[in-house]
């Protein structure tokens, strides 16, 4: 392509050779001749006079060195964005049909134009909607409910009786309703008795959300464990019974929520936090990476930590190493005064 029509196609200007050829999308650093990079975060602005890019999408008052033909634009990361079904692979697209090797059970409904891939298994009394997709090896187990034009990808599991809304794209290897954490324990005659505590609710999922690959969430100990509508949540993210997450929260990668934790709209937990059972994350608030939450979130708030503590309380804690530092050197500075002083 072009650069002339990638500049058009971003709405672009560019001072240069707009005959050059664009065959690929990449990184400042990874970039090679052919390439279309982009620079959005001033951090980054360093490796600009190095890349081997063709030409570099940026903002239009933008000033610094770039051996590369610059396309000026609004939104850079934006308009990187807008290149990719330009340059990126072109989407599998799934023909419907029902492959030869799938299982379906009794009394299945299935939608209009709906996919269901090899070896996967439909158990009885199950309903897909229009337009879905179900991929190879996946397992969806009696009753459950799955909406219209979602998308399950490969090893996705889905037990009994569990709701899934509309446009719900699961990827590879969630589990969906599996039990949830729960045993009692007595002293009997031989020794503890663990007993496992039944887990009979189910996971009710919202409209257009997205779960990422190995992300597992447990079906309620009764009622409903529930995830909102447009709620993200990245990879290997652990989410206990009961918890409720309100629309458009962010999980990513590693968190875990334990049982009867509650999540409010506009939330984000960063990667790898733990957010402790029965307690509430407000509205807009922030976990911050690896802070442990031990109890409730104030509305808009920020945390950070093991336990987790407002971001400006956690900022002062690292600073008081320094500042012990600095106030030890001025009292030895005084007694060497003070010494001084007296041998006179």
């Amino acid at each position: 392509m072009k650069l002339s029509k990638v500049a058009k196609a971003v709405n672009g200007t560019f001072v240069g050779d707009g005959e050059v050829e664009i065959h690929a999308m990449a990184s400042l650093l990874e970039a090679r001749e052919g390439d279309v990079s982009f620079l959005a975060n001033q951090k980054y602005a360093a490796q600009m006079k190095d890349t081997k890019a063709t030409a570099v999408l940026v903002h239009a008052d933008y000033e610094g060195e770039c051996p590369a033909t610059l396309i000026r634009v609004d939104d850079p990361n934006k308009a990187f964005a807008s290149l990719a079904p330009i340059f990126g692979p072109k989407p599998v697209v799934r023909e419907p049909g029902i492959h030869a090797t799938a299982v379906i059970g009794e009394d299945v409904t299935l939608g209009k134009n709906v996919y269901i891939g090899p070896y996967t298994v439909i158990e009885d009394g199950a309903t897909i909607g229009d337009g879905t997709v179900i991929d190879g090896l996946v397992f969806i187990a009696q009753h459950v409910t799955i909406g219209r034009d979602c998308h399950l990808y490969p090893q996705v599991n889905i037990r009994e009786s569990c709701v899934l809304g509309d446009r719900v794209i699961l990827h590879a290897g969630v589990k969906i309703g599996t039990d949830g954490y729960g045993y009692t324990v007595e002293i009997g005659p031989t020794g503890p008795v663990i007993t496992k505590v039944p887990q009979v609710g189910i996971v009710e999922i919202g409209n257009d959300v997205e779960i990422g690959s190995n992300t597992c969430i447990d079906r309620a100990r009764f009622g409903r464990t529930r995830v909102g509508d447009c709620v993200k949540i990245d990879n290997l993210v652990q989410v206990g019974h009961n918890v409720q997450i309100a629309p458009f929260v962010g999980i990513i990668a590693q968190a875990g929520i334990a049982g009867s934790a509650k999540i409010e709209s506009g939330a984000l937990i960063w990667s790898q936090a733990g957010v402790s059972g029965h307690l509430t994350v407000h509205e807009r608030a922030q976990v911050a990476p690896q802070a442990g939450v031990k109890e409730d979130v104030p509305e808009g708030e920020y945390v950070a930590g093991t336990p987790a503590i407002p971001k400006r309380k956690f900022a002062e804690g690292l600073l008081l190493p320094r500042l012990v530092d600095k106030l030890k050197k001025k009292v030895a500075d005084l007694e060497a005064k003070v010494k001084a002083l007296e041998s006179k």
